[in-house]
């Protein structure tokens, strides 16, 4: 059967085909219309032409099947695909925004101003990984920003869904990838660690706040192969005034070993969004490239190595985000001892997390708020001290655990509010003995464990024990 010709007006399946957007080297973008579909639409049709690259239409068959089982603001809402025996297609969500290729122009940008995109992008990769999905082609042309804001992540054709079939692993040798941002295990040909989309990641925030590629954009394999050995300049070594807290960040995503860098997304973006508890390294103060004779002991030593198989729903699970909301009254001290109880245990099972402890000073509505208490101390400075008081018994590395003092009049709106926007993934927190006014206005512990985005573990009292529920 001959295949339809595709140009403006013709239909295609009920789709009513629109203007060309896009004409690449494997595929063109239609805009499409359909009567039932309220939301802008565009097609994307592979081009398959004579001597066209097979890994081109291999990796529309992974779109074709990776695209339909995601869903959330960071994706394009899937529409419709054709198949091949008649026209290959996807029908897809046209989301409006410029891609950040369009930025590239302007680079070098702010730190804060790239810390903020890559928080962003961050939250996206985090919620693709939790949906079993690596992207393994993180790049600015395929980055768009919704008018709301989030960051939407295109060209799923090298991706991986580890429930699925990866026929690019399966049918091809070569590594696929864009040179410029592929990690060392993907050149090496692992395409199954999420951290690989963390280390592209981490060429893009080098490249757009520094206006140099960390590894430039090598043709050839061997070119490809320095970075599985060779450390890149250090960003504070072309920007004297780069900041130490985003080097740390930088220079973390590019670790040579996986194992180095960030455990998931998620803690990436607590990092950029919170720059303050950064914890500061070595990597932090570097203002040269490691030593020729360090970067051939890690050649000879092959510290990339291919990691081992792991599934992305294990790897996410068992580096979370901790949020422990302590209620530092004096009556509570029991319940804050059985917290660090509960605390103990999750981090045992789960040595990778990540804690914050938080504790709202709460806000008067109307009146104006003090800073110092009755003995003229700063409010604020001194639940810190407290946090953190609290915290030492549990023996955390400075980089494991942060403080956090959220001033609000509604503390179970602060506790939510920061849960979402920082990707917390438990919270733990405790519930005081009942009153009546409790009873009547409702406690703190019930209306978050009743709207959190996350699991809620609520220390209570039971006659003299403490204990989780």
């Amino acid at each position: 059967m001959a295949k339809p010709r595709l140009q403006p007006g013709t239909t295609l399946d009920g789709f009513l085909i629109g203007g060309l957007i896009y004409k690449g080297g494997m595929s063109r973008l239609w805009r499409v219309t359909r009567p039932d579909i309220g939301f802008p639409l565009l097609m994307k049709v592979p081009i398959l032409h004579e001597g066209e690259d097979p890994a081109a239409i291999v990796g529309f068959e992974m779109e074709q099947m990776i695209l339909p089982r995601l869903t959330g603001p960071h994706v394009p809402r899937f529409v419709a695909a054709g198949d091949f025996t008649e026209q290959p297609y996807i029908v897809m969500e046209h989301v409006g925004g410029e891609s950040l290729l369009a930025r590239l122009p302007e680079l070098p940008l702010p730190s804060m101003e790239v810390a903020a995109i890559g928080a962003k992008v961050a939250t996206a990769l985090d919620h693709l990984h939790r949906q079993h999905v690596i992207h393994l082609d993180i790049k600015p042309s395929n980055i768009l920003f919704r008018a709301t804001g989030e960051a939407v992540l295109i060209d799923y054709g090298l991706a991986r869904h580890d429930q699925l079939p990866d026929l690019m692993d399966e049918e091809f040798r070569l590594p696929y990838g864009t040179a410029p941002y592929m990690a060392p295990e993907q050149v090496l040909g692992t395409r199954s660690d999420p951290r690989s989309d963390l280390f592209a990641l981490g060429v893009l925030l080098y490249f757009f706040t520094t206006g140099v590629r960390p590894f430039g954009d090598p043709q050839r394999m061997s070119g490809l192969k320095r970075r599985i050995w060779r450390d890149p300049a250090p960003p504070r070594q072309l920007r004297p005034d780069y900041p130490p807290w985003l080097q740390e960040i930088v220079l973390r995503c590019l670790e040579v070993n996986p194992a180095q860098r960030y455990p998931t997304a998620a803690q990436v973006a607590f990092d950029l969004q919170n720059p303050e508890q950064v914890r500061l390294t070595e990597r932090s103060e570097k203002l040269e490239q490691d030593s020729y004779f360090s970067a051939l002991r890690r050649r000879l030593s092959g510290d990339a190595g291919r990691p081992r198989k792991r599934a992305i729903a294990s790897h996410i699970a068992g580096a979370p985000i901790v949020a422990v909301a302590l209620d530092l009254g004096e009556e509570t001290d029991s319940i804050a001892d059985a917290m660090r109880t509960t605390v103990v245990r999750i981090l045992e099972a789960t040595p990778d997390a990540r804690l914050a402890c938080l504790n709202v000073l709460r806000q008067n509505r109307v009146t104006i708020d003090r800073t110092l208490d009755e003995e003229g101390h700063n409010k604020h400075v001194n639940r810190l001290v407290r946090l953190k008081s609290w915290a030492d018994p549990l023996r955390l590395t400075e980089g494991k655990v942060t403080y956090h003092v959220l001033e609000a009049v509604e503390p179970a709106a602060a506790i939510l509010e920061y849960a979402r926007a920082n990707h917390v993934d438990h919270i733990v927190m405790g519930a005081r003995a009942n009153s009546t006014l409790r009873k009547l206005l409702g406690s703190v512990s019930g209306e978050v464990a009743a709207q959190a985005p996350c699991t809620v573990t609520v220390v209570r009292k039971r006659g003299y024990d403490a204990v989780a529920t």
